[in-house]
């Protein structure tokens, strides 16, 4: 039976972007997340705007003491913390279902690659692949924890998520890539044994 073929490599320095922008927007979400709902003390009047975000220093997660259990699901869903992960999640999704097509992706190779010199080498596409799937669980958890009423899910979500894109965008630290081959060696899945092949000249 013959093998499949593997995947065609990809430049590395696309995930990398996208990790770039990925972070920035994370970084917006965690700000709205700490100055919004998910973090707000809650209180007797004045209706959803009545809070003070980090006002106590103590963060016991005493039932009562939180504005975000005291409100409607619509109402959390329209936190704008809430809109702008989801937006990111489906971003992830995006990049999980098909990659080639995905926003940051076509807008590295349209716009930002045509600029660089080619790549010294190629990248098998199925870890950052995967590292998007990571990407997607992480903020889906927030999401849904924030929906059902859990203080601070959504803010801390985000910013597992930020550490993790600042680390692939800064550094070339992609931790979703490193999870996938270590359960690659202990065998859930098969290895690439084919090279990724050189990229050729641009024409």
């Amino acid at each position: 039976m013959a093998r499949p073929a593997s995947p065609k490599g990809i430049d590395p320095r696309g995930p990398r972007f996208a990790a770039s922008v990925t972070a920035v927007l994370l970084l917006v979400d965690v700000f709205l997340g700490l100055i919004g709902a998910s973090t707000a003390r809650a209180t007797a009047a004045f209706g959803w705007f009545a809070y003070q975000p980090l006002a106590d220093s103590d963060f016991a997660f005493v039932a009562g003491s939180w504005l975000l259990p005291t409100l409607t699901v619509a109402q959390r869903a329209a936190d704008p913390a809430f809109l702008l992960l989801l937006v990111i999640a489906l971003l992830f999704l995006w990049g999980v279902v098909s990659p080639r097509t995905a926003p940051w992706g076509v807008l590295y190779r349209r716009l930002v690659q045509p600029r660089l010199a080619p790549p010294t080498d190629l990248e098998d596409p199925r870890p950052p692949r995967f590292a998007q799937g990571v990407g997607l669980f992480v903020t889906g958890v927030g999401l849904l924890l924030h929906l059902i009423g859990v203080p601070w899910a959504l803010p801390i979500a985000a910013g597992m998520a930020f550490i993790a894109a600042f680390l692939n965008a800064v550094f070339g630290l992609c931790l979703g890539c490193q999870l996938y081959l270590l359960l690659q060696r202990v065998g859930l899945w098969a290895a690439r044994t084919d090279p990724v092949p050189s990229p050729g000249p641009r024409v």
